[in-house]
């Protein structure tokens, strides 16, 4: 649209089709933005669009359906006498309309009665063969004329009761001076407020992104969002005790297996099944119990979020729909609540259940390897520093690729909708090339999203793989006797 503001042809075009006005009342002129089925523009203004966008594509055949119904009888005359008679003088036009004072200009006309055509000829043919055309057009000159005259009997009504309210109430607006000048200064304020928020000519506002870290209250309101969070408490001691259990098997096989075949057993072959058996019974509990609860609170919590959701869209005022692009909202009700039904839930618990295996092995060396405890620290210290470095990166980078998939699912709900005005216009290339665009400006986050996760999994392997070098080198270079061989096993097991 700024390439052809500036052409001669263009301003031929909205001139013609009575846009100048329009155009200068919109908040940003032709940059305004529409909203979706053109919400924020009258009737009027929509046929007149559609028509000027017909003619600057200068075909050669125009067929209208009844294109002055919309516009009053002023307007309608202009846009007959610039557009029809003016710009398309030499195109074929092909126009359906029951207003018969743009007949006398047609060539040919064409009488639709029960869907068929009962006559055709010329405006002074048809008037000539007495066929009811002309009672047709003898009503239509009637009805016009009572609207005019109606027109100019109110007007000087409203005229004679204007100067006579005047009269009576001088003496009181005189008293009421102060008051007045505070409403003109209150309306001059609300005017400047309006205009500034509507000086871009912006329907629609960017997408707002967070930045930063994810505060606690969006963990804490996920939490407590079923059962005040009473179930949560219950999947951390299930999950304590299932990394208990599996600790307890592993330390009762390394306590009461003997370490070489002449060492005598400390226990019977009975009961050393026995315990590992019950053991591993407990722990495939705790983890089952685990499970069944993870799954129920985040379908639980998943179904409120969507409930609570659902209500906001319902209780909604208009204007929310008209500021909010569709895409926006169908990406929230699919795309993120996808997440919150399959995802959310399951990697908090893989973060609070990671959190307790380290623990756990944590404890297990403590007790077994000890030794290794001097490689701790600056392990520590360089997971914190690629925590420090890759966390802020990829929770932008997820941001960045959530923000663009709305635009995706708009334009394409948008490019449905206007199929057909696509193609009678010809405009396929461009918003197949469009939705390609919005497709990339998409992938790209999420590729690169993908990049750094490899990144953190390629130092974390390599780290880890140092780590497990380290700590074999460790105990195997220990004296012999300072640990037993039992548990050393089951401490390389951890790692």
């Amino acid at each position: 649209m700024p390439k052809l503001a500036g052409t001669e042809k263009y301003q031929k075009v909205i001139q013609a089709c009575a846009l100048t006005k329009d155009l200068e009342l919109f908040a940003n002129g032709d940059l305004t933005e529409i909203g979706e089925r053109g919400i924020n523009i009258s009737g009027g203004q929509k046929q007149r669009i559609q028509i000027a966008r017909s003619v600057y594509q200068d075909a050669d055949i125009y067929l209208f359906d009844d294109p002055f119904s919309a516009v009053d009888a002023h307007t309608g005359g202009q846009l007959f006498k610039d557009c029809l008679m003016g710009m398309l003088k030499d195109k074929t036009i092909l126009y359906v309309t029951h207003q018969v004072e743009f007949l006398p200009a047609a060539d040919l006309i064409l009488v639709m009665q029960g869907g068929k055509i009962v006559e055709k000829g010329t405006f002074d043919d048809l008037l000539k063969q007495n066929i009811g055309f002309e009672a047709i057009v003898g009503a239509h000159s009637q009805a016009i004329e009572s609207v005019i005259n109606a027109e100019s009997s109110s007007r000087i009504l409203s005229t004679d009761r204007n100067n006579l309210e005047n009269s009576d109430n001088e003496f009181e607006k005189e008293n009421d001076t102060g008051y007045q000048l505070q409403g003109i200064i209150k309306q001059e304020s609300a005017h400047d407020a309006s205009h500034r928020i509507n000086e871009k000519g912006r329907l629609t506002q960017d997408e707002e992104r967070e930045k930063g870290g994810i505060g606690k209250k969006v963990y804490w309101a996920y939490l407590v969002a079923v059962h005040g969070g009473a179930l949560a408490p219950v999947i951390v001691v299930a999950q304590s005790f299932f990394q208990i259990f599996q600790v307890a098997s592993n330390y009762w096989m390394a306590w009461a297996c003997p370490p070489t075949s002449t060492t005598t057993p400390r226990l019977g072959l009975g009961l050393l099944f026995f315990v590992y058996i019950s053991l591993s019974l407990g722990s495939a509990l705790c983890i089952l119990g685990r499970t069944m609860l993870v799954s129920l609170v985040g379908l639980l919590t998943a179904e409120k979020f969507f409930k609570n959701m659902l209500q906001c869209i319902l209780h909604a005022p208009m204007s929310f729909f008209d500021s909010t692009p569709t895409g926006r909202i169908l990406n929230r009700i699919s795309n993120d609540q996808t997440v919150l039904d399959l995802q959310m839930g399951n990697k908090l618990g893989w973060c609070a259940f990671s959190v307790i295996q380290l623990l756990g092995t944590i404890g297990v060396m403590s007790q077994v390897a000890w030794p290794v405890f001097a490689i701790l620290i600056p392990v520590t210290a360089i997971c914190y520093v690629f925590q420090r470095y890759y966390i802020p990166t990829a929770r932008e980078l997820a941001r960045l690729s959530q923000i663009q998939r709305p635009p995706i699912l708009h334009h394409f709900a948008e490019s449905l909708t206007g199929s057909a005005s696509i193609r009678a216009y010809g405009q396929n290339d461009r918003f197949s090339k469009a939705n390609i665009s919005l497709i990339n400006n998409h992938s790209r986050p999420g590729f690169h999203s993908i990049s750094a996760v490899e990144w953190l999994c390629f130092r974390l392997n390599m780290l880890s793989n140092f780590v497990f070098a380290f700590s074999l080198t460790l105990l195997v270079c220990l004296p012999e006797g300072f640990i037993n061989p039992s548990k050393f096993c089951m401490d390389t097991s951890y790692r």
